[in-house]
């Protein structure tokens, strides 16, 4: 399968997701996505998870999750919009993740871009950075990867300086 992740979209879908997302089998939008509008849109390029985020309204909330846990090609995958990152998770969280047992954990909020390797937690922790043109970061970055049973693969970031 190939999977899309994309967070802190604040309203705003980029024209480049629809190339970008194309060939992926699911996109996984980590939170601040702030209106169901956004959601719609990436639903017409292909199956969509996603969790609300901190800036997500009641329209948001009443259709997703805070935290979503689901399997994907073998992999336990934990998704939640506020997560802190492997340097320091936030402490009512790690108990939740670790309940989970994840083999693949997924944040936004941050708005930093980072894929890295928990070697300590024991999973591959992912956050697309900030999607939208709204936020304190400076790119606009997404990512996509292929996932096929213990492999991932192909990890690939779009990144374009925000202007």
């Amino acid at each position: 399968m190939k999977i899309g992740i994309i967070s802190d979209t604040h309203g705003f879908i980029h024209p480049k997701i629809f190339d970008f997302f194309a060939q992926c089998d699911e996109v996984w939008h980590a939170g601040d996505m702030v209106s169901t509008d956004i959601l719609d849109e990436l639903s017409t390029i292909t199956k969509v998870r996603a969790v609300y985020g901190n800036c997500d309204g009641w329209d948001v909330r009443g259709k997703y999750k805070e935290i979503e846990v689901f399997e994907c090609e073998g992999h336990t995958v934990f998704l939640k919009h506020i997560i802190g990152n492997p340097k320091h998770y936030d402490y009512d969280v790690l108990p939740l993740i670790k309940k989970a047992n994840p083999t693949i954990v997924v944040a936004g909020h941050s708005h930093i871009l980072q894929i890295m390797n928990d070697a300590k937690n024991g999973w591959l922790f992912m956050n697309p950075g900030g999607g939208g043109k709204f936020g304190p970061h400076t790119h606009i970055t997404f990512i996509r990867f292929d996932i096929n049973s213990t492999d991932i693969t192909n990890m690939e970031v779009y990144d374009e300086i925000k202007l």
